[in-house]
């Protein structure tokens, strides 16, 4: 597919530029790369369609759902209360929200909460996805789901509850929405194009998804029975079945505040937030949070265990994932976190980056290098 890319690129970072167009030679349809060193915006590029049938340009402000690289920046907000005194890693989740103590879940604490290690991976009720939007249900439910596994015996994945998880603390401790807390402390502020709850305002801005399957390339059948899956995974991922285009491009589902799946940004917003914790919590004179806070928030809980949802070896902090296999560069010590699809955020405090990717293709086949990687292995060979 021939596309025409605009924006901005650095001459030393031209390698970036090249590797993004190469990706419409692949699946792409749409998407934005912005890239922060040193505080300064080096990359900022978009180009392809909205939509699949290729009738609406991608514009330089266009937005994207970006999945679970909205745990990322609700990961800032609880790093943030954190900081300022408000809430405790160290404390029981029940100090501040006494009704998740029930069916024994009372000794688990916000750490292991925001670390995927708190058993509520799912709940029990068969869901639809307009459940997903009353939030006074989701929390009453985790709150008497009995955990999923014995506290201090693994990780898994909460891939849709841990944004009612660090919404409901959210809320208890500073009295606004994990989502108006974003846009109040963090977005607003640093002008971060990134929103948890899409205002009515700026929903022409936003391209469609395209599921895996729509893609123009599909993986080649592999041979023999395909692997099987955990068997959390269905309770965790699949309760409810969130369609990319019916459910994930509805208004309602843009409106809702889902901070573990439904961010609404593009790739400058992603990367000026991560381009903030890359300078030890400030950017441009504006400062969210000491460094202190973030080193707290990067403080590893979770190293390489086989997640008990995915099967996959993962590095968890507080909340952030932290870097494995060289997805957010060479650096160990890289925070963020990716969206299903393939969008992705991380911060390398050592070199001073900010990164962010936004697509609405999402990856078809999972055996190909993500688009995401090829570009984070561009940006490396250029520093």
């Amino acid at each position: 597919m021939s596309v025409s890319i605009d924006g901005a690129c650095a001459t030393r970072f031209e390698p970036i530029k090249r590797v993004f167009e190469s990706l419409w030679d692949d699946v792409e349809v749409g998407a934005s790369v912005c890239v922060y060193v040193g505080g300064e915006k080096v990359v900022d590029l978009w180009g392809g369609w909205q939509d699949q049938a290729q009738t609406r340009p991608w514009q330089e402000d266009t937005l994207v759902n970006v999945y679970s690289t909205t745990k990322g920046p609700a990961s800032l907000v609880t790093a943030m209360l954190v900081d300022e005194g408000l809430l405790d890693f160290s404390a029981r989740v029940t100090d501040y929200w006494p009704e998740f103590g029930a069916r024994g879940k009372g000794d688990v604490t916000v750490a292991q909460l925001l670390s995927h290690q708190g058993g509520v991976a799912g709940v029990d009720r068969k869901l639809t996805v307009e459940d997903l939007y009353d939030w006074g249900l989701m929390v009453d439910l985790l709150a008497n789901q009995p955990p999923l596994w014995p506290l201090g015996e693994g990780a898994g994945y909460h891939a849709v509850t841990w944004g009612f998880l660090a919404g409901e603390l959210t809320r208890r401790v500073s009295g606004k929405t994990l989502g108006q807390y974003l846009a109040k402390h963090v977005c607003q502020p640093l002008g971060a194009d990134f929103y948890v709850g899409l205002p009515d305002s700026e929903m022409r801005r936003v391209a469609d998804l395209i599921g895996p399957n729509r893609a123009r390339r599909q993986p080649v059948a592999a041979d023999g029975p395909p692997a099987s899956s955990p068997p959390l995974n269905a309770i965790a991922l699949a309760n409810p079945v969130i369609a990319p285009y019916k459910h994930a491009c509805s208004t309602a589902w843009r409106k809702a505040e889902l901070a573990a799946a439904n961010g609404q940004a593009n790739a400058r917003g992603v990367a000026r937030i991560y381009a903030a914790i890359a300078g030890d919590g400030e950017i441009d004179g504006v400062r969210l949070l000491r460094p202190e806070g973030i080193d707290a928030a990067a403080q590893l809980e979770v190293d390489l265990d086989i997640d008990l949802v995915t099967g996959v070896p993962m590095r968890r902090a507080r909340g952030f994932m932290l870097n494995t296999d060289g997805g957010y560069g060479p650096n160990d010590t890289s925070l963020g976190h990716g969206g299903a699809g393939g969008s992705l955020g991380f911060a390398d405090r050592g070199a001073k980056v900010g990164f962010g990717y936004a697509m609405n293709q999402m990856q078809a086949d999972p055996n190909v290098v993500p688009r995401s990687r090829q570009l984070v292995d561009a940006l490396y060979a250029c520093l």
